[in-house]
C-alpha cells in the first residue's frame, strides 16, 4: 500500500517514517509499565443481542485474571485516583468523587452522587457501552500475558460479529451487502462504489470499523499458531493467512482498501492524541500505580509520546466533520455515537475470551479517541491546576486509548 489515503492530506510513507522510526518504540516501552499493562474487564456480560452458547472451548481462547496480588497497590486501591493526596485533601475528594471513584469510605450520599455522574457521563459523550469495573464479574487481566493472536476462534460464529457490525451500524443502505466470504468480487464492488457516494462522516465511520477488522484481522495472521505439538508451541506470522485477507488479487481490489482504512483509523487515533495533550500536562495528573519513581517517569514518557503526536505534520482535519447545518450535524453526530456505542455492545456477544478482551479494550480505545475529538471546547477550557469537570478519562478509557492505538 502505497501513496496519498482519501479523505486525508496525508500519505503512507510519511505515517511509516514517523510511526516506525519514531513514535512506536516510545509508545512499546509506555505499554509494557504497569499503569497500562493491568486493564479491567468483565468478560462475562450476557451478549445482549442473541443467545449465545458458543463460548469457546479451545485452550488459546482462555483469558488468565490477575491474582489480586499482583496488581499494584495504586491501581487496584483507585483505578480513577490520579494522585496520592487524593484520600487527603478535602477539595480533591470532590475531584475524586466527580471522576466516579467508588470507594469504600465514602458515605452513602456521595456514592449516589457518584453514580449518577458516571450515568450522566456514560448517557452524554461517551461513545462506548461502559464496563461495569466495579463488578464482582470484572478483574484484571495484564494484557502482556494475554497477547493478542490467532485462537482458532472462527466459522459462522465470528463472521456473525462482523456481519452485525457491517450490516447493522455503519449507515450502510439495505441494497448493499457484505460478502460472507472472500472472493466474491460483485458485492466488494457495489460496497465500494456506495462508500464513495456517501458524505464524508458516513465514509469515516465506515472506514474506521474497517480499519479496526483489518488490525484485528493483521495481528492474528501475525501472530498465528504455526505448530502445536505436546512438547511445544510455536507463533509466527503465517503468510497465506494475511494474503487470504489482504492481496489485491485474491480480495477482488478489496485487501488494499482495507489496509488504507487502517492507516486512516490510525490518523484518528493519532490526532485525538494530540488533542488531548492539555488534560495530561496538567501538575495533578499522575499515572498512580504506587511507584513513586516510575509513575513520574512514565508521565514524562507519556508528555513526549503526546507532544511528538502532535508535532507530526499532515493530521487529520476533524473539522471537515460535522461543518454543515447546525441541525443536521448534531443528529449525525448523535447517530455517529448510537451506532458505535451498538458496536461496544456486540463485543459482549464474542465467544472467545481472548478475542472479546482485545474486542471491548480496541473499541473502548477507539471510542474514548472519538469522546476527545468531539469534546475539543471542553479540552480547551481545561485549568492548568485543580480539577476537571467539562472534560474527564478514567483510569480505563487511558489505558484503552493507549493500548488501541498500540495495536
Amino acid at each position: 500500500v502505497t501513496g496519498v489515503l482519501d479523505d486525508c492530506t496525508c500519505d503512507v510513507e510519511t505515517i511509516d517514517a514517523f510511526n516506525n522510526y519514531k513514535l512506536f518504540p516510545r509508545l512499546n516501552e509506555l505499554l509494557e509499565s504497569d499503569y497500562f499493562r493491568y486493564y479491567k474487564v468483565n468478560l462475562q456480560k450476557p451478549c445482549p443481542f442473541w443467545e449465545d452458547n458458543s463460548h469457546c472451548a479451545m485452550r488459546d481462547c482462555a483469558v488468565q485474571p490477575c491474582p489480586s496480588d499482583e496488581v499494584p497497590d495504586g491501581i487496584r486501591s483507585g483505578s480513577y485516583k490520579y494522585s496520592e493526596e487524593a484520600n487527603n485533601f478535602a477539595d480533591e475528594c470532590e475531584e475524586a468523587k466527580r471522576l466516579g471513584a467508588v470507594d469504600d469510605s465514602l458515605s452513602k450520599e456521595t456514592r449516589e452522587a457518584v453514580l449518577q455522574w458516571t450515568q450522566h457521563d456514560d448517557s452524554s459523550d461517551s461513545f462506548c457501552e461502559a464496563d461495569d469495573i466495579h463488578s464482582p464479574d470484572a478483574e484484571y487481566v495484564d494484557l502482556l500475558l494475554n497477547p493478542e493472536r490467532y485462537t482458532g476462534y472462527k466459522g459462522p460464529d465470528a463472521w456473525k460479529i462482523w456481519n452485525s457490525i457491517y450490516e447493522e451500524n455503519c449507515f450502510k443502505p439495505q441494497n448493499v451487502k457484505r460478502p460472507l466470504a472472500s472472493g466474491r468480487g460483485e458485492s466488494f464492488i457495489y460496497l465500494t462504489k456506495w462508500v464513495s457516494r456517501v458524505c464524508v462522516e458516513k465514509r469515516a465511520f465506515y472506514r474506521l470499523i474497517s480499519g479496526l477488522h483489518a488490525s484485528i484481522n493483521i495481528h492474528l495472521s501475525a501472530r498465528y499458531l504455526l505448530q502445536d505439538t505436546w512438547s511445544e508451541k510455536k507463533w509466527g506470522p503465517n503468510i497465506t493467512e494475511f494474503q487470504q485477507r489482504f492481496d489485491e488479487v485474491l480480495t477482488s481490489g478489496e485487501g488494499p482498501r482495507r489496509l488504507k482504512n487502517l492507516y486512516f483509523l490510525y490518523l484518528i487515533e493519532l490526532r485525538a492524541l494530540s488533542k488531548v495533550l492539555p488534560f495530561f500536562e496538567r501538575p495533578s495528573f499522575q499515572l498512580y500505580t504506587g511507584n513513586k519513581s516510575q509513575d513520574a517517569a512514565m508521565k514524562h514518557l507519556l508528555l513526549e509520546i503526546l507532544h511528538l503526536a502532535k508535532s507530526f505534520p499532515l493530521h487529520f482535519d476533524e473539522n471537515s466533520f460535522f461543518a454543515g447545518n447546525k441541525k443536521e450535524a448534531a443528529k449525525l453526530k448523535e447517530e455517529f455515537r448510537l451506532h458505535f456505542k451498538n458496536i461496544s455492545r456486540i463485543m459482549d456477544c464474542v465467544g472467545c475470551f481472548k478475542c472479546r478482551l482485545w474486542g471491548k479494550l480496541q473499541t473502548q480505545g477507539l471510542g474514548t479517541a472519538l469522546k476527545i475529538l468531539f469534546s475539543e471546547n471542553l479540552i480547551e477550557k481545561i485549568p492548568e491546576s485543580g480539577p476537571s469537570y467539562g472534560f474527564q478519562l478514567t483510569r480505563q478509557e487511558i489505558v484503552a486509548l493507549f493500548n488501541a492505538f498500540g495495536r
